[in-house]
C-alpha cells in the first residue's frame, strides 16, 4: 500500500485539481517563503497548509505518524544551528559551557526549522494527492514538457519503491552467506558501503534498459504522441493558483506591515 494511498482521500475537493496546478500553487508558496528570512511568515504559511491540509484529504495524525524524518531534520537543524551559528547577537538565554545561546542565534535556528516545514508541507500534500501517471500526463499535456522527460519523471516514481525492496534482498542473501559486521564498527561501515554501491549499480543498470526501451519506443523522436488519459485545465484549476498567489501575498503582507520582514536579497 502507498504512502498516498493511506493518507489521502480521493475525494477531497483539492485532491482532484490538475497536478500541473499543484505544482505551480506548490511553487509560488515556496518562491514566496524564501524570499524573506524571518520566522514569522514560514510560521503563517505553516499554518495555512495545515488549515488547507482537510481540503487536500491528507489526514492529520497520518502525517504526523509519517512525518518523523521531517522532524527529525528540524531538530538537526536548531540544534546545529545553535552550535555553530555564527549571530551571536541579542541577550543571552542560557549558556552551554563556552557557548552563549542568545536571541539572535536562536531566532536564526527557528526561523531556519519554520521554513524546513513551511516548504515540505506543499511538496508533501502535491505528491501525495496525485497519482505519477496523471504527474506525466498533465506536464506533457499542460505544462507541454517533453515526453522524454515526462515519462522518465514517471518511471523514477514507480522504480523508487524498488530500490528498498532492493535493499532488503541484499540484506537478506549476505546474511544467508554468514557475512555480518557483528559488533565491528569499521566492518558495518564497509560492508554498508559495498551494498550501497550494489544497489547503484542495479539502479544503474536498470536505468539504461528502461532509456534504451523509451528510445525504442520513439519517445525522443519529435514525433506527436497521443495520450490515453486527457488532462485538463479547468476553471477551478486556474482559481486554485490564483488562490495561492493571494495566500502568498497576504502572508508576506502581514510579514512586512508587522516590521519582521527580512528579505533574502536586501
Amino acid at each position: 500500500m502507498t504512502m498516498a494511498a493511506v493518507m489521502v482521500r480521493s475525494s477531497a475537493p483539492l485532491a482532484r485539481r490538475n497536478p500541473v496546478a499543484k505544482l505551480v500553487a506548490a511553487t509560488v508558496f515556496a518562491v514566496g517563503v524564501l524570499t524573506t528570512l524571518d520566522p514569522l511568515t514560514p510560521a503563517l504559511a505553516i499554518a495555512a497548509e495545515l488549515v488547507l491540509l482537510p481540503l487536500f484529504g491528507v489526514r492529520y495524525g497520518t502525517l504526523l505518524r509519517r512525518g518523523w524524518p521531517l522532524l527529525l531534520s528540524v531538530f538537526g537543524i536548531v540544534l546545529t544551528t545553535i552550535l555553530f551559528g555564527a549571530n551571536r547577537g541579542g541577550d543571552t538565554v542560557f549558556g552551554i559551557g563556552a557557548l552563549d545561546v542568545t536571541t539572535g542565534v536562536l531566532t536564526v535556528a527557528l526561523g531556519l526549522a519554520l521554513r524546513l516545514v513551511a516548504l515540505a508541507l506543499p511538496g508533501i500534500m502535491v505528491f501525495t494527492t496525485t497519482d505519477p501517471t496523471d504527474l506525466a500526463d498533465a506536464l506533457v499535456q499542460n505544462a507541454k514538457a517533453p515526453a522524454r522527460f515526462a515519462i522518465g519523471t514517471l518511471a523514477a516514481f514507480r522504480l523508487v519503491p524498488l530500490l528498498g525492496q532492493e535493499w532488503q534482498a541484499l540484506r537478506m542473501a549476505r546474511r544467508a552467506r554468514g557475512i555480518d559486521a557483528g559488533g565491528n564498527p569499521v566492518a558495518a561501515a564497509r560492508l554498508f558501503a559495498s551494498m550501497l554501491f550494489a544497489l547503484l549499480v542495479g539502479a544503474i543498470r536498470r536505468g539504461t534498459r528502461l532509456a534504451t526501451a523509451m528510445d525504442a519506443r520513439g519517445f525522443d523522436s519529435g514525433m506527436p504522441r497521443t495520450h490515453a488519459r486527457e488532462q485538463r485545465f479547468t476553471r477551478a484549476d486556474w482559481l486554485f493558483v490564483l488562490g495561492a498567489v493571494l495566500l502568498t501575498g497576504a502572508i508576506l503582507t502581514v510579514s512586512i506591515a508587522t516590521d519582521t520582514f527580512r528579505p533574502v536579497l536586501g
